[in-house]
């Protein structure tokens, strides 16, 4: 879409008339003035009608829902050949069915362990139910396909009806062998799936699977990066038919394989928000292809690592922004990429994805991509105009989260002051170059991101308000959940020589601000 299409136009006029419904105004409604950054702190909202949330997290959590043994294929592996899998579909609603695909060398029984993950009192995790044991045998590699696509096609060792008291969220199975032959003892892995609704709650959390997918690297070296023609082109197809290798980037985990960058990346922002009684609900990316589900909810949260949307993601969420509902890009290096899906072999919808071209419109940093690494296929609008800040080139890095309007609705009770940082919380990817021409769009936070101590890029943290009284806040960092909570079974990341420091007050404190208002 083209800065002179006119459904661009359309959304820009909206957003002109949306000027009066200025942030000044809406810090007014909250009670909040210049100087409030020096106020108490300001508690969670209050309990949303509905208690689903609340109650499931007074159930009892796990103490043993994490991975202890593992064992990858070699030193610096991806898989794990003794058990490993996928799941037929990357969400599924209570009542539906899904298949687990799970390949065992050698053959031999294994157990399917269901965990919710959550807040549950600080364990992180609750047991929903046990499958198995089930009979395991060696599922075959995939041969390798046209544009290096390694698509699984294994049977399913078996399937599973959601029951329908299952709240949404993110599942995890934890997969644990039988004493195998080698007389080494059990081994583990995890498939991930999300539970999805279709009710009215306050917060809809988008999950960045596409992305966990892109950089997934299973069974060895094949991933949207590692094509032998470089590691930015429209090269590679990417199946969601397969298992989550070990996660490649930033730290050495191995206790999170085949949860995809669910645990690395995105975990502390749900443990947070169940932990206070928000109520949230959970989807894939590939649940935004159209509006419907955003448009019952009061706010829309991309988390983590959100790179990768079809283009009918970002046409939902403008659609969503346009119709009231509050945006929050709690992420970084997001909507980046335009990711085009197209069914399995076997036809089963949104399995597989690629590159497509980047988004940016005209703007300089698509056009540069194009040159570097073009032509693709397909281009996508300036993402500037959704998120309020652009992807920049170079856009990874690291550095200090520096407050420069402490006088903003957004600070009340942190009392942060002008050019207070939140040390290492920008990283490892980030956003930068505001659009000047974004009516009432304030920049609240900004400073300078390095790559190991050179290559520095300005990066911006951002907020504008839309039509319907509601806005749009970007924090401009993948790692902004990293200072709201540290959960079980989740480790601090590092990259470019910097690094978040874990929980911290302030974050949580304008995480509360934001919503509080965005639910109000």
């Amino acid at each position: 879409m083209k800065d002179n299409d006119p459904s661009e136009m359309h959304r820009r006029d909206l957003l002109k008339d949306a000027a009066a419904v200025s942030l000044a105004g809406a810090a007014a409604a909250m009670g909040i003035s210049a100087g409030a950054q020096d106020a108490p702190r300001t508690a969670p909202p209050q309990p949303s009608h509905s208690s689903l949330i609340r109650d499931e997290n007074a159930k009892p959590g796990a103490r043993d829902w994490q991975l202890t043994r593992v064992r990858l294929d070699k030193t610096g592996g991806m898989r794990s050949p003794p058990i490993e899998g996928y799941c037929s579909k990357q969400s599924v609603t209570a009542g539906e069915s899904i298949e687990f695909m799970i390949s065992t060398a050698p053959a031999q029984k294994f157990v399917i362990e269901i965990f919710r993950t959550g807040y549950y009192g600080g364990r992180g995790a609750r047991l929903m139910t046990k499958l198995g044991p089930i009979d395991g045998q060696p599922q075959p590699l995939p041969e390798v396909g046209e544009k290096r696509l390694r698509e699984c096609q294994w049977k399913p060792s078996t399937t599973f009806t959601i029951p329908d008291d299952w709240p949404s969220g993110v599942y995890l199975g934890r997969l644990t062998t039988e004493s195998d032959t080698t007389g080494f003892g059990y081994w583990q892995n995890y498939v991930v799936f999300i539970v999805r609704d279709d009710r009215p709650a306050d917060i809809l959390l988008q999950c960045s699977d596409n992305t966990w997918q892109a950089y997934n690297q299973w069974p060895d070296g094949y991933s949207i990066y590692t094509h032998p023609k470089g590691n930015q082109g429209p090269w590679a197809d990417v199946s969601f038919d397969r298992p989550y290798g070990k996660y490649s980037q930033i730290f050495e985990n191995p206790q999170t394989i085949g949860s995809g960058e669910w645990l690395c990346f995105e975990f502390p922002l749900a443990y947070w928000l169940e932990k206070h009684g928000y109520d949230v609900s959970y989807c894939s990316n590939s649940d935004m292809l159209t509006p419907d589900r955003g448009l019952k909810c009061k706010a829309f949260i991309s988390n983590g690592h959100d790179e990768y949307w079809d283009i009918r993601q970002y046409n939902s969420v403008v659609k969503m922004r346009d119709e009231g509902v509050n945006l929050l890009f709690l992420s970084g290096n997001s909507v980046c990429w335009v990711s085009p899906y197209r069914d399995s072999s076997t036809g089963a919808a949104n399995r597989i994805i690629f590159r497509g071209g980047p988004y940016g419109g005209d703007h300089t940093w698509a056009e540069l991509r194009e040159q570097r690494h073009g032509p693709f296929p397909h281009r996508g609008p300036d993402e500037g105009y959704l998120m309020g800040v652009r992807n920049v080139s170079p856009v990874n890095g690291g550095g200090d989260w520096v407050c420069t309007n402490p006088d903003h609705w957004i600070f009340a009770g942190t009392g942060m002051q002008q050019g207070e940082a939140i040390p290492g919380l920008i990283g490892w990817e980030y956003h930068g170059d505001p659009p000047a021409d974004i009516p009432g769009l304030e920049v609240v936070a900004e400073g300078t991101a390095l790559q190991g101590g050179v290559n520095p890029q300005k990066w911006a943290a951002t907020i504008y308000p839309g039509p319907k009284g509601n806005f749009v806040f970007n924090a401009s960092t993948i790692w902004w959940c990293q200072d709201l909570a540290s959960p079980p079974g989740h480790w601090l990341p590092w990259s470019h020589w910097s690094r978040p420091h874990g929980p911290d007050d302030r974050v949580q404190q304008i995480t509360h601000n934001l919503l509080r208002k965005a639910l109000a």
